[in-house]
């Protein structure tokens, strides 16, 4: 399906080019693909192309989606209603050298505000894996269990598309255990709709304690959720990757998930898993020390 003519989008924060290839695809969310000069996305039932130039950012969507909606949508998924440079200037970066190589790195970096069961399911795919696999993972479930988009495309699947498709199918998209997890977790939200929007509506750490209670879920995956999928920017995620860069960044040799947490929590702050997120992109880009 064609797409529309490219529209500046007037409303964009603003991003180095850095911090926008980052912010897309950098292992928040697993359905944003570099097509030639402009990144291509979905969530929800959205298809957007994005670009970046000396003019700003720049969308296009499928012919015929409405420019308000296509704003809208772009609005609440980049979460603009965060101040997230004022967030950024909050950590201690003036204190943290390491930190500071981070953000000088990837000024602009975002928290994108994600569907909540998008978000759960992608980070439910994501053990053991890297990030292209966790995409082609998720595109392969789109494909044979999610609605068509006008683009022909697909979306991902509901949870109760998901339930009835069974086990099986989870694990021809190559999820091997994780099949079986993601199966039970969508009987469970299938069988109680509105379950994750309650979820939402409590603290975080009672929300926390609800995530973790669901088949397959930790407390790193139950953070991802937090962090990227209801914009709580106080949970702070630690897989491998984080564990290593604490240990080697901050000189915390033999510590264990939990003192770490503690040690996030204290050191960054409120807005800890942004912390988390510019460490995470410095470590990737090979300017802090990670193994």
């Amino acid at each position: 399906m064609a797409f529309s003519d490219w529209q500046l989008w007037a409303d964009a924060p603003h991003f180095s080019r850095t911090a926008f290839a980052e912010t897309l695809d950098g292992g928040q969310a697993f359905r944003w693909n570099r097509i030639k000069n402009c990144f291509e996305g979905r969530w929800a039932k959205n298809t957007v192309r994005l670009r970046q130039d000396n003019s700003g950012i720049l969308w296009c969507a499928p012919t015929g989606d409405n420019p308000e909606a296509v704003g809208s949508a772009l609005a609440q998924y980049f979460a603009l209603d965060t101040d997230f440079a004022g967030q950024t200037d909050a950590l201690p970066w003036r204190s943290d050298p390491v930190l500071k190589t981070a953000i000088e790195a990837f000024p602009g970096l975002r928290i994108l505000r994600q569907p909540l069961g998008e978000t759960l399911f992608g980070f439910l795919c994501s053990s053991t894996k890297q990030i292209p696999q966790i995409k082609a993972i998720c595109e392969a479930v789109a494909i044979d269990m999610g609605d068509p988009l006008p683009d022909g495309s697909h979306a991902l699947p509901s949870w109760a598309q998901i339930a009835a498709a069974g086990e099986t199918r989870l694990r021809e998209a190559k999820l091997g255990y994780r099949a079986r997890y993601i199966n039970q977790t969508a009987v469970f939200l299938s069988q109680n709709p509105g379950w994750l929007d309650e979820t939402e509506a409590l603290p975080t750490s009672e929300a926390r304690q609800r995530l973790i209670s669901l088949p397959g879920v930790g407390r790193k995956i139950a953070d991802c959720v937090l962090l990227f999928g209801m914009g709580r920017l106080e949970a702070f995620p630690i897989d491998t990757w984080v564990q290593k860069i604490l240990v080697r960044a901050y000189g915390l040799e033999g510590w264990k998930s939990d003192p770490l947490l503690d040690f996030a929590r204290v050191h960054f702050g409120p807005s800890a898993g942004l912390a988390q997120q510019y460490l995470f992109a410095a470590a990737r880009a090979g300017l802090i020390a990670k193994k």
